[in-house]
């Protein structure tokens, strides 16, 4: 259930993330930032229920996700597909996100 809930927070944030920047750097109306900021609280919310013994642990996970997620907002919302060195660095990301939250710990 983890990464449903860190794949729904990637686009919460995202989605948050954009609303800022369509007002700042593509002359949105300020109205964007209400829904906005909502999404981010919404993204902050989702990330509280990954099943994670560690705040900090989650939260880096978490940028693994958010890096895939990243790319796909490129290619689906802003109609720029990833390169090679795209794809290649987030499949890096995603093991290693893996092994952070999947890796054995001590008891």
């Amino acid at each position: 259930m983890s990464w449903v809930y860190f794949a729904l927070a990637a686009v919460a944030e995202i989605a948050g993330c954009f609303s800022f920047w369509a007002w700042l750097r593509l002359g949105r109306s300020p109205l964007w930032l209400a829904p906005g900021m909502l999404s981010l609280a919404l993204f902050a919310y989702l990330l509280t229920r990954v099943d994670s013994d560690a705040a900090g642990r989650a939260y880096a996970t978490y940028g693994g996700v958010y890096i895939v997620a990243s790319l796909l907002w490129l290619w689906v919302v802003e109609q720029r597909p990833p390169d090679r060195w795209d794809l290649i660095g987030a499949a890096v990301c995603l093991i290693g996100a893996g092994v952070i939250l999947w890796g054995p710990r001590p008891a």
